[in-house]
């Protein structure tokens, strides 16, 4: 048992997302959003950096000498698995844990809208999961991922870095490369697994201009890809997969998204006020008719009024999501109003001035 397992227990005991360990400083747990510090010595940069080469692979020791950043994955059988990254700061080491749970959770048992489990039975094309870091895109990717291994009988490649949840085979064959150790890089996977006969390809992240060519190639060629972007809604993330392409072959790329993309689920996650937990406001773009001409048309701003009336598609908005979740009052109004995007809407629900001034 390595020594910092006692510090994982810990973390999964208190419910933290993620574990803090910097150099001259106690660990710190983040849990439900908030960083506490735990009641242990403060770790030198000796002591710190013994503790965690303990649990890191030797080549990745190696990758973190030469550059002063690594990723990686880390097990301890029948308690999580941790996504880790090590890099060199001002007073020496520091590290961040995000725990991956061993159990993978329906859609049900995360309270997903029904038409998010429907994204996994598409027979092609490109869904993509977005949000800001920590919003939960890894746990809604899983779901659906594991909606199509219990339904399906197709190949199920998953690309990530490092590998997060584990999924076991069941009616679907699933194999999971991570880059770095299986795989040189994501767009060395995507061009491999072209050659792999998948059904089914999942991307950990679309991080590149390379990446995101070849996943809209894959979605064009019969196979069904999921992938996660850092986007914070709908709209943006339309634009942002256009914008990383040069602008003669911006009109192209509408073009080709628009014949390959599904839909954008873009999630934000809030803290609960009515029982200990952590909850999603998602917004849910289907790419219906309309939706691809308005892509293809470069009206990507007219994307939110169709949103908004395309309901009965599945279709809704982050505002019309974060307000069902104020009036359940499962949110606060602060959090409601400091993470919608038409704040007016949420100024009556406020007993004081908003904290974000600037948006006043």
């Amino acid at each position: 048992m390595a020594q910092i397992d006692g510090f994982f227990k810990l973390m999964n005991d208190e419910g933290a997302s993620d574990l803090h360990m910097v150099a001259e400083q106690q660990p710190i747990l983040r849990i439900l959003g908030d960083m506490e510090r735990v009641k242990f010595k403060k770790l030198g940069d000796d002591e710190l950096r013994a503790m965690l080469y303990e649990i890191c692979p030797e080549e990745k020791i190696k990758g973190f000498e030469e550059t002063g950043d690594v990723d990686f994955g880390y097990e301890i059988p029948g308690l999580a698995r941790y996504r880790c990254n090590f890099f060199r700061q001002k007073y020496g080491m520091g590290a961040v844990f995000r725990e991956i749970p061993s159990d993978i959770l329906t859609c049900d048992q995360l309270g997903l809208p029904k038409i998010i489990s429907r994204l996994a039975h598409l027979p092609k094309g490109m869904v993509l999961v977005t949000g800001p870091t920590g919003s939960g895109k890894s746990t809604t990717l899983a779901a659906i991922v594991d909606e199509a291994n219990k339904t399906r009988k197709d190949h199920i490649l998953t690309i990530e870095d490092p590998i997060e949840f584990v999924h076991k085979s069941q009616q679907c064959i699933i194999n999971h490369r991570e880059v770095g150790t299986h795989t040189k890089s994501f767009g060395a996977a995507l061009r491999g697994a072209l050659r792999e006969d998948p059904d089914i390809i999942m991307v950990g992240e679309m991080r590149d201009l390379e990446t995101i060519s070849l996943a809209m190639e894959a979605a064009m060629t019969g196979h069904l890809v999921f992938a996660t972007l850092h986007t914070l809604n709908a709209m943006k993330t339309v634009d942002r997969i256009i914008e990383i392409f040069p602008a003669n072959q911006q009109g192209q790329v509408r073009s080709t998204l628009s014949d390959a993309l599904k839909a954008v689920v873009s999630q934000t996650l809030f803290k609960r006020v009515d029982v200990r937990g952590r909850c999603a406001a998602l917004e849910i773009l289907i790419a219906t008719p309309a939706v691809r001409n308005l892509i293809r048309d470069s009206k990507t701003f007219q994307l939110l009024s169709t949103m908004q009336t395309g309901k009965k598609y599945g279709m809704q908005t982050l505002d019309d999501a974060i307000m069902q979740l104020l009036l359940k009052k499962k949110i606060s109004p602060d959090d409601a109003y400091s993470n919608s995007i038409e704040k007016s809407k949420f100024l009556k629900f406020l007993k004081k001035e908003p904290t974000d001034f600037t948006e006043v």
